[in-house]
């Protein structure tokens, strides 16, 4: 009989298992829409932080302003001086003497190095005391031969005797000339013991120290000077530019060129274009430009990498506009304009662009644009202006 105690306790049992099993499942049924109606709900925000933002919109704006803005070409320049003087020794010798400190500006003409001058000037004396003789030995000569030329009138010496000092004299003649000759190249080689800048310029480091021995010939420097003021800046810009380049060299106009530090924020120097290279580079489709700088300050130095721009024309009469105002959505490029306290979507058409503003066609100056709070703008909502200002920045560009 205890069989069927057990068969009867079986279906209670059965039961209560049925009964976890449901609520777990209306357990999970619940958890379900918890989780969904909170996901709608964190959904409806983000979507109202869009275009269904239907209260007023707080916002910055500026006023598009008529004015002028120049177009320019950027290409990366080095800085290239005009001349640059690496002297050598043309005599053999001993420096006795260096003038000048390291880093020194000099001018033309100042010394520089001096080399022991002494085997020189003892040949520039040879040369003179050589010279001396032949001179005394052809006025002897032409003592001579004006006496035989009086004794040939009066018939008392023969024709070949007079003919023979005559050629005497042109042989002293030219003993003075080769001794003119000699005494002028000891004279040079004595100058050039002591070595004078060329230019106006900068001194490199020391090359060299009294007491070291020079030979001419050698490929060893003595001195290096660089010309510092004026100085020139040498760049690069594609071929596509040259027509619009050559067009204003050809009606007499100098373009202006900015020179940068590297980091393009100082302006170092300003100058003017002064010539083009003669072909394009085939291998990268450029064309060389040099510009000519003043350089009073210093603060272009040779071999130095600087930004390059360079002024082609200026665009009078446009409407600009701060850079931040201009929206774009795909190829089509738009602006907010705020009227009666609404915005309204105006599509434009960008030109150029430079340090901050833009040249826009589609609005008209003294238009209203947006410049802020763009993920809560749509047309026609309702705004706040908490500041208009007219467009920041300077009438320098760069092409579109």
């Amino acid at each position: 009989m205890p069989p069927e105690r057990d068969a009867a306790a079986l279906p209670p049992k059965r039961s209560r298992q049925w009964l976890w099993v449901i609520l777990l499942l209306l357990f999970a049924f619940g958890f379900f829409l918890v989780w969904r109606h909170g996901g709608m709900q964190r959904g409806g925000q983000v979507a109202g932080g869009g275009q269904g933002f239907s209260g007023p919109v707080t916002l910055t704006a500026a006023t598009a302003k008529a004015g002028e803005i120049g177009v320019y070409l950027d290409a990366i320049g080095t800085v290239t001086p005009v001349y640059t003087a690496t002297l050598y020794s043309q005599v053999t010798g001993v420096i006795t003497q260096v003038h000048y400190r390291e880093g020194q500006m000099v001018r033309k003409g100042e010394p520089l190095i001096d080399i022991d001058p002494r085997p020189y000037q003892a040949q520039v004396t040879t040369a003179e005391g050589n010279l001396e003789r032949d001179d005394n030995v052809l006025a002897a000569a032409r003592m001579d031969m004006a006496r035989y030329q009086a004794a040939w009138a009066r018939n008392a010496i023969s024709r070949q005797q007079l003919e023979d000092q005559e050629k005497t004299v042109l042989q002293d003649e030219g003993l003075v000339k080769a001794d003119q000759g000699t005494l002028a190249y000891d004279k040079v080689q004595l100058e050039y013991c002591h070595i004078t800048s060329p230019i106006n310029g900068r001194v490199g480091l020391r090359l060299v120290d009294p007491g070291n021995l020079v030979t001419a010939g050698t490929s060893s420097s003595l001195v290096v000077v660089t010309q510092i003021d004026p100085i020139t800046v040498i760049f690069t810009l594609a071929q596509n530019h040259l027509e619009a380049v050559l067009a204003q060299m050809h009606k007499g106009a100098r373009l202006t060129v900015d020179a940068y530090d590297r980091d393009n924020q100082n302006k170092l120097a300003t100058g003017k274009l002064e010539a083009l290279d003669n072909q394009i580079d085939t291998t990268t489709g450029t064309v060389k430009l040099r510009a000519n700088f003043d350089n009073r300050q210093g603060l272009l130095f040779p071999n130095q990498f600087v930004n390059t721009r360079l002024l082609v024309t200026t665009e009078h009469g446009v409407t600009l506009v701060p850079n931040v105002a201009v929206q774009h959505d795909g190829q089509v490029s738009f602006v907010y304009v705020i009227a009666d306290g609404k915005a309204a979507v105006r599509n434009v058409t960008t030109g150029t662009s430079s340090d901050g503003v833009t040249v826009v066609q589609g609005i008209n100056p003294g238009d209203v644009v947006a410049t802020s709070s763009f993920q809560k703008l749509q047309n026609g909502s309702k705004t706040i202006i908490l500041k208009t200002a007219a467009p920041v920045g300077t009438s320098e560009s760069n092409t579109p």
